[in-house]
């Protein structure tokens, strides 16, 4: 099974490949823009350079990256889950092995404290919601109440599970269901 580490890899060489300028080159092209917010980085990338998403993201991320930032997805996510929240990251890798049943077109996209889920559009994220719980958020319009909560941000509401058993079919219905109107 291939490991996040080995699908950015692919998808560097894919951007170097498809657009004849080297990884590095777009990383100091961001960097020279004097864009400092995340979205703008992406916009610019999207709009003056016709790149898809995921690989502006990629890029926007590198190029945001300080001296001690993670230098891989893995390492970003592994950062998550350090001191108090390790104990969360088991419950983390059990939601993302249910989550890539959907497709193959699940993309796991790093944030500096959560997992976006994407496929088209994101349609999920995951995190730590403090040292006991995990956080995840849906892109889906669902009644706030029980398990459901309203969320701000990028996701519209979230459930926090802090076992796995709350990952129950209910919460993989609503997960599914949001990928589906992502697709």
């Amino acid at each position: 099974m291939a490991t996040l580490d080995d699908a950015t890899r692919t998808q560097i060489a894919n951007i170097e490949r498809t657009t004849r300028r080297s990884f590095d080159e777009w990383i100091a092209l961001v960097r020279a823009s004097g864009l400092e917010k995340h979205g703008q980085m992406v916009a610019m990338l999207k709009a003056d350079h016709g790149l898809g998403h995921g690989n502006a993201n990629l890029i926007a991320l590198r190029a945001r990256a300080g001296d001690d930032a993670p230098a891989d997805d893995e390492a970003l996510i592994a950062s998550h889950y350090e001191g108090a929240q390790a104990g969360l990251r088991p419950l983390y890798d059990a939601v993302i092995q249910e989550v890539r049943r959907f497709g193959t077109d699940v993309e796991l996209a790093p944030k500096k404290t959560y997992v976006s889920l994407r496929r088209r559009r994101q349609f999920g994220q995951v995190g730590p919601s403090g040292s006991s719980r995990l956080e995840i958020g849906l892109n889906l319009d669902l009644p706030i109440g029980g398990r459901i909560e309203k969320a701000s941000g990028m996701a519209a509401r979230r459930v926090r599970i802090s076992s796995a058993h709350e990952l129950d079919a209910q919460l993989l219905g609503w997960l599914r269901a949001a990928y589906d109107e992502a697709g």
